[in-house]
């Protein structure tokens, strides 16, 4: 039985050429270049203005208005525009929030692997051909750092399954400790962090005290070590503070990454920073603030036109109505005009959506902009920027993700200006990137044979007119990479 319904649904759609002019928006400058370079590259009718060159308004729309007539009756726009769009619309950039793209100019180097390494050394040692199969097949389960993070078990069923050997789990461990253990660099093929360090220390072959005790602690004291009970190491070889902060010199000259220093694959050296934005700061007259000016960089901003060359062919071709060829050729230029066209279009949006969003930054910021003090930034989230611009939130993410900016003290990480905000006692709201900074000038100068607990910071935060949990500052602490005071202490 057949029955009628009536449904209300409310949906959303994004025109291909928005999700484009999102993408575009999104990208910072390197990208922006290349992905202009390709779009060049793949629509002919797109061209360059060369600097001596002049843009009159009317050449980017002016095909619209030149042998488009006989196109448009003999074609079917609605059909020709969705069912053999341009590529423009339907082709997604090459990259993505995720991907990681080198710098054109940046300087690369190749180096010899740990593996290759290792495999030389070994193979000069006299060893038996199946223990140097196993000791090989070891030395390709190490990690870049030179550790076996794997088990000796998983080590054995492998040789088995894989390449036939047959053996044990002592014979392994033999092979690493008496081969590969032994190669170098010292600390190679280490289970762990203790025994990678010592196994650099047992290499250092010395009478000296210092070394003597360093050994005597990562052997048998680790985890006193690691927690840095100190009290607790020197009753137990009852030495002076003096000497342990000796034998603590010596530990930390070992290296917890002994593979790091080899390359296993092709590495970025230099990567450059290429600043989205300028920020300008003049002295202004007397009595009056400076003037902070914010400017696109000029890479962001290209002269574009519609080539004349292609509208004169459409001129032509769309006006021989009896050549199917002329017809299916005027189809395409057509295309590829509109295609220019719409692009010139959305790099003037992208170009306006920028400007717009990083003036209403400075008009927040301007205070930092002028001071350079970290201390003067004002709390500002996405949404007090949107609410300047008329953007929504998610078109200023896009456009402070992966941007920096060229000021007078020095190049900014547009998203380090964005922080929240706390109200001091005073009733004021201030930045939390304000009292991130009066917690490490405190915990920088406190004295470290006695750190500050987060009790402690707290009321030395109090003191300041910060009223902080002891949880916030915590939070606080970890965000800045700063440990919890036991592990701050030094002698």
């Amino acid at each position: 039985m057949l029955k009628q319904n009536l449904q209300l649904r409310l949906g959303q759609k994004l025109a291909p050429q928005q999700i484009q002019l999102m993408k575009l928006i999104q990208l910072h400058t390197l990208e922006f270049e290349e992905e202009l370079e390709r779009e060049l590259e793949e629509n002919p009718a797109l061209e360059r203005v060369e600097e001596k060159e002049e843009i009159k308004e009317e050449q980017v729309s002016e095909y619209e208005e030149e042998g488009t007539e006989s196109i448009e009756t003999d074609f079917d726009v609605e059909e020709y525009l969705f069912d053999d769009e341009p590529s423009y619309k339907t082709a997604s950039s090459n990259y993505s929030a995720d991907d990681e793209e080198f710098d054109n100019e940046s300087l690369l180097t190749e180096g010899q692997s740990l593996y290759d390494y290792l495999l030389e050394q070994i193979r000069l040692i006299n060893i038996e051909d199946d223990d140097l199969k196993i000791a090989e097949y070891i030395i390709g389960n190490l990690d870049t750092d030179g550790y076996l993070r794997r088990e000796v078990k998983s080590v054995v069923d492998d040789l088995a399954f894989s390449q036939g050997i047959y053996t044990t789990r002592e014979k392994v461990e033999e092979i690493l400790e008496n081969y590969i253990q032994k190669l170098d660099p010292a600390g190679v093929g280490a289970r762990d962090l203790q025994e990678c360090l010592l196994l650099q220390i047992e290499k250092k072959v010395s009478a000296d005290k210092a070394i003597t005790l360093a050994a005597n602690i990562l052997r048998n004291q680790f985890d006193a070590l690691t927690n840095k009970h100190y009290n607790k190491i020197m009753q137990k070889y009852d030495v002076e503070e003096e000497d342990l902060k000796d034998a603590l010199d010596e530990i930390s000259k070992l290296s917890p990454r002994v593979g790091g220093n080899f390359d296993t694959q092709t590495i970025t050296i230099n990567q450059e920073i290429i600043p989205d934005f300028v920020i300008q700061v003049k002295e202004g007259k007397k009595g009056e603030q400076p003037q902070v000016t914010p400017l696109l960089n000029s890479k962001n901003a290209p002269s574009l036109r519609v080539s004349d060359e292609y509208k004169d062919i459409l001129s032509t071709y769309s006006h021989d109505k009896t050549s199917s060829e002329h017809k299916q050729a005027a189809l395409f230029i057509k295309q590829k005009l509109d295609a220019a066209k719409w692009y010139i279009d959305a790099i003037n949006q992208r170009q306006n959506t920028l400007l717009q969003t990083i003036t209403a930054i400075v008009k927040l910021q301007k205070e930092f902009f002028i001071t350079g003090d970290e201390k003067s930034l004002k709390p500002m989230i996405l949404k007090d920027v949107a609410d300047i611009t008329g953007f929504d939130i998610s078109t200023i993410s896009r456009v402070v993700k992966s941007k920096y900016a060229d000021t007078p003290n020095g190049i900014l990480y547009l998203k380090d200006l964005f922080s929240d905000s706390l109200t001091n006692d005073d009733g004021e709201e201030v930045s939390t990137k304000e009292i991130k900074m009066h917690l490490q000038e405190a915990i920088e100068k406190e004295n470290k044979r006695k750190p500050y607990t987060d009790d402690a910071l707290v009321g030395i935060l109090k003191e300041k007119g910060y009223n902080i949990a002891r949880r916030t500052i915590a939070k606080y602490r970890e965000q800045l990479n700063i440990p919890v005071a036991r592990l701050r202490k030094e002698l």
